[in-house]
């Protein structure tokens, strides 16, 4: 029996909830009116509303190509250090004013160069100034994920991971895979590379099953050793590759809102999430693109809950999953985890005595 008063509760409730975030993109993350501001200051002229261009609106198709041709406008904005650096404290700033205390930002070195040739270490040193710069006494504990993706070449992969590697003591955890999976599933010339990352000590997330089959999720698990799933919701279509990932206690980086735009589920009604919790997965919410999706995490816990029946105590157990699935030192799992359990609970027993 769920030990909390069962009332719908508002969105407000859950934005006011302690969170976890571990799979948010920096490139989706971006504030329109920073771009707007942006665009009036470089002279950047996209021909149609910016929010048309780089957020998903509920007249598009809900596909892949058009949730990927989000990143293909954001990445005119990508022009000066001080932007890289802005983009990063903003982002940072917005998931504090979301209460998450916890953050692990990913962000793609080769995306934030292209427009203006930046080398790849210049655009990591300055997302790594922009997440010191946005450090307060209310911001997340914020740790950074490299991203290389599966259409670009195993050398430009290797370099960003060789510096990701540099860059360990300055906040660089991870190496993520991501871009299009369905069109480059196969990640077979990236396989000496990610034995290299895991080798000097950085974690592994792989977007896998999002969408690309439940195979390309045992590939990830088996092939490429992956700490963790990058969405991963088409491991349902496959019982051999449920079992295979409960008993690998694999974590699921599940984004809900995300995963409907991008057209890797038909709506929320088809969204897996339920029946992987109830496969026993180790499943965590997360919003993928913020800005792109037009969502805060608050608001995909407030789904996971009075959508599709997760209840508090799931939603609790979900962060704690989320915690110890962080890229971070046993220790601090632990102090983190002591502390969130805290914090939820007391925040649940005031606000619900305020219902």
């Amino acid at each position: 029996m769920e030990p909390y008063p069962t009332p719908h509760r508002s969105l407000a409730f859950y934005q006011a909830l302690p969170k976890v975030e571990l799979h948010r993109h920096l490139e989706g993350s971006l504030r329109l009116e920073t771009l707007v501001e942006l665009a009036r200051q470089h002279g950047i002229a996209p021909g149609k509303p910016l929010s048309q261009l780089v957020q998903v609106n509920p007249s598009e198709p809900y596909t892949s190509q058009n949730f990927l041709t989000k990143f293909e406008a954001l990445r005119l904005f990508y022009r000066t250090p001080e932007i890289i650096t802005r983009i990063t404290r903003e982002a940072i700033a917005d998931a504090a004013a979301d209460n998450v205390r916890y953050l692990e930002l990913r962000f793609t070195p080769a995306a934030l160069c292209k427009v203006r040739g930046f080398a790849l270490a210049e655009v990591m040193d300055w997302v790594i100034t922009g997440m010191q710069q946005a450090h307060t006494a209310n911001s997340p504990l914020t740790r950074l994920i490299v991203s290389i993706n599966r259409h670009e070449s195993p050398a430009l992969a290797e370099q960003a991971i060789l510096l990701a590697a540099e860059r360990m003591s300055q906040g660089v955890v991870g190496i993520d895979v991501a871009g299009n999976e369905a069109a480059c599933a196969g990640l077979e010339q990236f396989a000496g590379i990610l034995a290299q990352a895991r080798q000097a000590g950085l974690r592994l997330t792989i977007h896998a099953g999002e969408w690309g089959g439940a195979q390309n999720v045992a590939q990830a698990i088996e092939l490429y050793r992956a700490d963790r799933i990058g969405h991963g919701v088409r491991v349902m279509e496959d019982a051999a590759v449920v079992a295979q990932a409960r008993r690998a206690h694999i974590p699921f980086e599940v984004c809900l809102t995300s995963n409907i735009q991008s057209g890797a589920v038909a709506g929320l009604s088809g969204h897996p999430y339920w029946r992987m919790l109830e496969a026993g997965l180790n499943v965590t919410l997360n919003t993928d693109d913020p800005s792109i999706c037009q969502i805060t995490l608050g608001h995909e816990h407030w789904l996971g809950c009075e959508e599709l029946g997760a209840g508090l105590p799931g939603l609790k157990q979900c962060l704690l999953r989320a915690v110890q699935a962080a890229f971070l030192p046993l220790d601090e799992q632990a102090t983190l985890s002591q502390t969130l359990a805290a914090e939820f609970d007391r925040t649940v027993s005031t606000l619900d005595r305020a219902i």
